[in-house]
């Protein structure tokens, strides 16, 4: 596989989920940061202070850019054009979230969300569903720090990374019962690095995964069979996205505080 990196931005303050807006503009957290950061198409940039620990970052059905704060517990989303903040989700069942860490999407616009709770602590965390008419649930638990998301093409085979024990799993999500079933191991991802931290599906239908600690970007067939591997200038990739044209791959590592654009061809 040929490719080209290009680093579009340094000095970002551990820069996780990065995601495009509907104007074509890059966004991502810097969690250390307690910000969001902006490029605009013409390549200039601005950081936009929400507080808290954001984290995972994805763009709603509805233009919205919903990020994880696990600083406040909280899943809030940020309006793109006139930059209001709201929150989004602060509990469920009655409890705090878990320090909520990513999220996605499905088909339908249920927001599907990881509380992995501290990553240095051995506490089993879970995932999450808010759904279109409000309503929450926990649709797995038990998970030793589950963290990125992502549907397969068929929208209906979820995948949730498992970083801690250094695999992803997969289940059919069925958004109307809200449950995750026929769950199996999909994929490990070996013993280089802490283990998958961010998904997603690139254009081909392959599954893309941070290794977070290796220095890499996995990518994994519909099948779960690796097929090959990016090298990421930094140790820490945290997630990734694709472009709206399909042909950057972008990347945050938190090692070095870059995000990155890989052209693939």
């Amino acid at each position: 596989m040929n490719m080209k990196t290009t680093i579009l931005k340094t000095d970002l303050r551990f820069p996780e989920g990065p995601a495009f807006d509907d104007a074509g503009r890059l966004w991502c957290v810097e969690q250390e940061g307690e910000r969001l950061f902006c490029r605009h198409v013409d390549g200039t940039s601005e950081r936009i202070q929400v507080g808290g620990k954001p984290n995972g970052l994805t763009k709603g059905p509805d233009g919205w850019l919903y990020f994880c704060d696990s600083g406040k517990n909280a899943i809030r989303r940020l309006h793109p054009e006139n930059r209001q903040v709201e929150t989004v989700l602060e509990a469920i069942h009655g409890q705090p979230l878990n320090m909520p860490n990513d999220l996605i999407f499905d088909q339908y616009g249920n927001l599907l969300f990881s509380c992995p709770g501290p990553p240095d602590d051995d506490v089993h965390g879970y995932v999450g569903v808010l759904t279109t008419k409000g309503n929450t649930d926990i649709i797995t638990e038990g998970l030793r720090y589950p963290n990125g998301l992502a549907m397969l093409p068929n929208g209906t085979s979820l995948l949730i990374a498992e970083t801690h024990r250094k695999r992803i799993w997969c289940g059919h999500w069925d958004a109307v019962s809200l449950t995750w079933e026929n769950i199996r191991v999909w994929a490990e991802t070996g013993e280089k690095g802490f283990g998958p931290d961010g998904l997603t599906v690139g254009p081909d239908g392959n599954l893309y995964a941070a290794i977070y600690g290796g220095s890499r970007v996995q990518v994994f067939d519909q099948d779960g069979i690796s097929v090959s591997e990016i090298s990421i200038p930094g140790e820490n990739p945290t997630n990734l996205t694709f472009s709206p044209d399909g042909y950057r791959l972008i990347v945050t590592e938190a090692d070095k505080g870059q995000l990155l654009s890989i052209q693939l061809s």
